[in-house]
């Protein structure tokens, strides 16, 4: 049963057993307002009066729309209010969105005095509101809370609105295209769903791809994320060079994040550890994720998530992580998680709650946000972290073999060169660049290119410039080879390798760095 069927359910049960106060909280008034009116007009309650209150019409008659009285303030439907619950039995008073419910005001106490009145002749106020009710009123009755819509209740609606533009301009969807639009736009409510649905509509036609389209228009609904950073992709070319075993584990996960996942038990992918030496593409990794995907990137951001405050920094990371859930289908990229995990310092317990949060969030959650998260130094991460079925799976990016550097090389030649590499040429570069992360590669050839930039031309471009260029690279595994050293032994034991295959050679320049300058071609 859907959270909208169990929630009028409920309210229903509470109204005929006239409880005095019903809270229903929620973010979505008309959807709120719809169950209430749904329950109203049954024919059992034909006789039986109800009234709502909102600030912009004040007090009508919640069944024909018709104004109640003149005086359109709350003290106003308040005195109306008390003065019915007093002559007549079985009144219903729905107050919409009223001020200052959350804590012990005299508004509230007012509130609480009108329930013990209509409590006497078995009446009941109902109120529809987005914050929590003080306790001491709330104590007099029963509260209910109106979820989001669920995959079915949003395949509902987006059914019923195609259904309602069938003829008008083309629709190309089947059933499995509305209901794969339906779980990505879980996370908003109705109303913007059906803006979302009517923007596809009002471009002349529906097609196939805006199923993907609607998943990227999604994250527009939402600004000022809480510990979220939206990441703008651009439109540079995100390929991965090398990387392959990760590669292929991610093509399968892509079918399955898009999949229709109903009545097989299985949820949506997880996410990826990625964890290795510097520079070897593991952040890359998660922007080329999200645009191979055609999904919005966002980057939660530890720096942000930790308060100076008691339970701040617990609230902000339970909001952050509520947000990608709403702002599903995305990628969520947290780089170097064990400088926001680490409970090495924890002295209050603040880490460990934070931790225990984030794992069980990544235990229960269904929604469809792939978590990248990065580590470098994986001893500063939580045991618990690496346990199976946290990620879906845990990676370690090791520096490349020749034939990814080989993959490498060719990829940033063409990008900053603008030219296919010579062979014989590529053979040479990989040798020099033994012992290069993808980023030193990187580096060396975006240098090649702005010389190229700066000088004129390709004239400048020989062999041996290109060759100099390498040889003068001090990657990071020569200048700190015994860090490196120390993160692949980790890596090889207990990790898949991202790679062709795990790295076993000793790391390349452990015994000193070198310089090496050609003189010739």
């Amino acid at each position: 049963m859907s959270n909208y069927a169990e929630c009028r359910a409920d309210l229903d049960n509470y109204l005929t057993a006239r409880v005095p106060v019903i809270g229903l909280r929620t973010i979505e008034q008309p959807r709120a307002l719809r169950m209430v009116r749904e329950i109203a007009t049954q024919a059992r309650r034909s006789n039986l009066p109800f009234w709502i209150y909102t600030r912009a019409t004040g007090l009508r008659d919640l069944r024909s729309n018709v104004t109640v009285q003149d005086d359109r303030s709350l003290t106003g439907a308040m005195e109306f209010a008390a003065a019915q619950f007093t002559g007549r039995a079985q009144a219903t008073l729905v107050l919409v969105d009223p001020d200052d419910l959350d804590t012990d005001t005299p508004f509230t106490r007012h509130v609480a005095e009108l329930a013990r009145l209509a409590d006497a002749n078995a009446g009941s106020i109902v109120l529809i509101t987005d914050k929590p009710i003080w306790s001491g009123l709330q104590r007099l009755g029963m509260s209910l809370k109106l979820d989001l819509p669920d995959a079915a209740e949003m395949y509902a609606t987006i059914d019923s609105f195609l259904s309602d533009h069938h003829g008008v301009v083309p629709i190309a969807w089947t059933q499995d295209d509305a209901r794969k639009a339906a779980e990505f736009l879980q996370g908003v409510t109705e109303g913007e769903a059906v803006n979302l649905m009517a923007t596809l509509v009002a471009k002349g036609s529906v097609e196939q791809d805006d199923v993907l389209a609607l998943a990227r228009s999604k994250d527009r609904i939402f600004s000022d994320l809480a510990g979220l950073e939206r990441v703008q992709l651009k439109n540079d070319d995100y390929t991965i060079g090398g990387l392959s075993n990760l590669r292929d584990w991610l093509g399968r996960k892509h079918e399955l994040m898009h999949a229709d996942l109903r009545g097989t038990g299985l949820r949506p992918p997880r996410g990826v550890l990625l964890v290795g030496v510097p520079g070897c593409g593991k952040s890359l990794s998660a922007k080329a994720i999200a645009s191979q995907w055609q999904l919005p990137l966002y980057r939660l951001d530890m720096a942000s998530i930790h308060g100076m405050y008691l339970g701040e920094s617990e609230g902000r990371m339970r909001d952050a992580l509520e947000t990608a859930d709403r702002v599903a289908p995305c990628v969520l990229w947290i780089d170097e998680i064990e400088k926001g995990l680490s409970g090495g310092h924890d002295t209050n317990g603040v880490q460990q709650r934070i931790i225990g949060q984030f794992l069980f969030w990544l235990q229960e959650s269904d929604s469809r946000a792939f978590v990248v998260a990065t580590a470098n130094d994986v001893r500063g991460l939580p045991p618990e972290l690496l346990r199976k079925g946290r990620f879906d799976e845990l990676f370690f990016v090791d520096l490349p073999d020749p034939a990814d550097r080989k993959e490498i090389i060719e990829l940033y030649y063409e990008r900053y060169v603008k030219q296919r590499p010579d062979p014989d040429e590529v053979e040479r570069l990989v040798d020099l660049s033994d012992g290069f992360a993808g980023s030193d590669i990187e580096a060396s050839l975006h240098e090649v290119g702005a010389e190229i930039l700066l000088r004129g031309g390709a004239t400048v471009l020989t062999p041996s410039f290109v060759r100099d260029t390498f040889a003068n690279t001090s990657p990071f595994s020569r200048t700190n080879p015994e860090k490196i050293e120390e993160i692949r032994a980790w890596g090889r034991e207990r990790a898949v390798p991202a790679g062709r295959s795990a790295q076993t050679a000793a790391t390349p320049g452990a015994t000193g760095t070198r310089r090496v300058v050609f003189m010739g071609d």
